[in-house]
C-alpha cells in the first residue's frame, strides 16, 4: 500500500497513525509541487514541464528557497514513473490519495488522478472533505489540512477510504483540463473539488493590509499574512509577490532583497513622523 500526501507535514501526522495500528502502515509518498500557483498549461507535455520549473526558478530566485527547483527530489513527474512502476510490478498494489479541504491537496489530486485511470479499482481516494473530527482538547472541528488531525483520528478516517470510480476517471481530468487550458495564475478552491482561478496578484491587496509607512521586515508582513488571512498561500509565493511590488513601486525597500529576514519594506509615505509646527510671535 502507498499512501499519497500532498504536505511535508501531512507525512509526520500520517506516520504517528501507523504507530497505532501497524496494519494500516504503508509507504508515504509526498507529492511536492503546489500546483495551486503558476502556469499549468500543457503540464503533462516536457514543454508544459520546462515552462513551470522555469516559473519556479524565477519565483525562488535570490530567496529563502532558492535552487529548490532544480533538486532531484522535487520531481514529481518521476515519483508518478515510480508509482506507475510498482502498479505494474505487483497486482496487488494498490495508492490511497489522502486530500483535505484546501486548494493545495485538491490541485495535487487533480494532477495525480489524471495519470492513473488504467489502474482504476486500484486508486482509492481519501478526501476529508467537511467531516469532523475530534482535536487533542476533545472538541470538534473541521480541518482544512491533513496534518490538524490527530493520529488516533486517521485510524477511523481510513474507513472512508473509496475507490475512485470510473465515472470520476472520465469527469475529473476533463475538470482539470478545463483549468490547464485556461492556465490563470492561482487557483482557489470553492468548495468540493471545485475550482476556480484568479490572476497571480490575487493576494496582493491581503500582503499590503499587513503593511503600513513603518518599516517592516518582509517577513513580519509574510507571518501576518499566515497567521490572519483565511485564503492562504506559500510564503515563498508571497515574498515573490513583495518583490515583484517593491518593483512595481509598491513598496520602498530597505536591506538587500533576498530572504525575507534580511530586508524591510514599507508602504511610500513620509519618512518621518509629522511634527506640528506651532506659530510663536
Amino acid at each position: 500500500m502507498v499512501h499519497i500526501v500532498f504536505q511535508q507535514a501531512d507525512i509526520e501526522a500520517l506516520q504517528k497513525s501507523f504507530e497505532l495500528d501497524e496494519n494500516f502502515s504503508g509507504d508515504i509518498v509526498q507529492i511536492q509541487d503546489d500546483l495551486a500557483v503558476g502556469p499549468i498549461a500543457d503540464i503533462y507535455t516536457e514543454e508544459g514541464r520546462q515552462t513551470r520549473k522555469q516559473w519556479w526558478r524565477e519565483v525562488l530566485e535570490g530567496g529563502d528557497y532558492d535552487g529548490l527547483a532544480d533538486r532531484e527530489t522535487a520531481d514529481d513527474t518521476a515519483l508518478v514513473t515510480d508509482l506507475i512502476s510498482r502498479l505494474n510490478a505487483d497486482e496487488n498494489e494498490v495508492i490511497w490519495i489522502w486530500a483535505a479541504q484546501n486548494k493545495h491537496d485538491v490541485c495535487g489530486y487533480y494532477w495525480l488522478m489524471s495519470q492513473l485511470k488504467e489502474y482504476q479499482g486500484r486508486i482509492f481516494i481519501l478526501y476529508l472533505n467537511n467531516l469532523p473530527f475530534i482535536n487533542e482538547k476533545g472538541n470538534i472541528f473541521y480541518p482544512n489540512n491533513l496534518f490538524e488531525i490527530p493520529a488516533k483520528e486517521f485510524l477511523k478516517a481510513r474507513k472512508l477510504a473509496r475507490e475512485i470510480t470510473l465515472s470520476e476517471f472520465e469527469v475529473d481530468p476533463d475538470e482539470w483540463t478545463k483549468l490547464c487550458n485556461e492556465s490563470r495564475g492561482v487557483r482557489l478552491l470553492e468548495g468540493g473539488k471545485k475550482l476556480m482561478q484568479a490572476d497571480a496578484d490575487y493576494y496582493d491587496a491581503a500582503i499590503k493590509k499587513y503593511s503600513s509607512t513603518d518599516w517592516q521586515k518582509a517577513s513580519k508582513v509574510i507571518h501576518q499574512f499566515l497567521n490572519k488571512e483565511k485564503e492562504l498561500t506559500g510564503d515563498a509565493y508571497l515574498l515573490w509577490r513583495i518583490k515583484w511590488m517593491i518593483g512595481q513601486g509598491i513598496f520602498d525597500v530597505q536591506g538587500n532583497a533576498g530572504n525575507m529576514k534580511d530586508f524591510e519594506i514599507k508602504l511610500p509615505g513620509k519618512m518621518f513622523p509629522e511634527h506640528d509646527e506651532t506659530i510663536t510671535e
